[in-house]
């Protein structure tokens, strides 16, 4: 089934967004983009083809984070920027998916604005980075800093694998693709990438009551097994959704993710 979008637009004079399907709303927050500008191109068959499975029962907003984001942003500053977005169009408070970075987002804004989300789903994401992820964050942000673009989308895309093969092939990718991004204003990107590499919402979960579905695998470079299970036994009400042979992307598509997604979202 096709996911055509019926509007899209700014949120107030915030974020961009679009939306697709019917139904009840569900707020989607992405990961990590180069820019903040609504998608075009390639890049909005990929963000409309993330939220297809969700708007066969839903009628599903995608909003991306605010463009021309100041210098020193903070995960806080970006979850007030939501807040305020999801006043505007809504009176109550709205089911969310973070995935990955959109994540962090959600989570901070769980914690910061609980009135606002009904129900939180944190795919691939958790309360901070791991080791690996951070370190790759920061590499990440260092090499788009010195211009670098094939080499940071290398690295980048080959930490969405779960095995070496995988990571060879993406990296080969991304080396491929990299000069594109050349001459590209990445400043809100970067200022992303340094909100999520400051961000740590651990000694803080035990407060956060939403009820939380936290997915991700045990191959995810970014977080692994123990962010993930550190953040859902914090997590008052939390329950772990959890594939031990899965990567940080293999979580997200899976099957049997969107049905419990929705069982959860669903239950009384």
């Amino acid at each position: 089934m096709k996911a055509n979008i019926v509007e899209e637009g700014r949120l107030g004079d915030g974020p961009a967004f679009f939306r697709v399907g019917a139904g009840r709303p569900l707020v989607y927050l992405p990961g990590l983009t180069t820019h903040h500008r609504p998608p075009r191109g390639m890049d909005r068959v990929f963000q409309v083809g993330q939220l297809r499975p969700f708007s066969r029962h839903r009628e599903v907003w995608w909003v991306q984070r605010r463009e021309g984001l100041a210098p020193g942003t903070t995960m806080t500053d970006i979850a007030r920027d939501y807040a305020r977005a999801l006043s505007d169009r809504f009176s109550g408070p709205v089911d969310v998916v973070g995935s990955s970075t959109g994540g962090t987002a959600a989570l901070q804004l769980a914690a910061d604005y609980p009135e606002a989300v009904r129900r939180l789903v944190l795919l691939s994401a958790a309360c901070r980075l791991g080791p690996l992820g951070l370190s790759a964050e920061r590499r990440l942000a260092e090499l788009l800093r010195n211009g670098d673009t094939r080499q940071a989308n290398a690295e980048m895309m080959s930490m969405l694998a779960a095995n070496e093969p995988t990571q060879w092939a993406l990296a080969k990718l991304g080396w491929l693709v990299g000069p594109a991004r050349r001459g590209e204003d990445l400043s809100d990107m970067l200022i992303t990438i340094d909100a999520e590499n400051a961000f740590d919402l651990t000694g803080e979960l035990p407060a956060i009551t939403t009820r939380t579905l936290i997915v991700g695998g045990g191959r995810d470079r970014y977080y692994g097994e123990e962010v993930f299970r550190d953040t859902a036994s914090r997590l008052p009400n939390a329950r772990l959704l959890y594939y031990p042979d899965k990567g940080h992307v293999a979580t997200q598509s899976n099957r049997k993710t969107i049905s419990e997604v929705f069982r959860f979202l669903d239950e009384p």
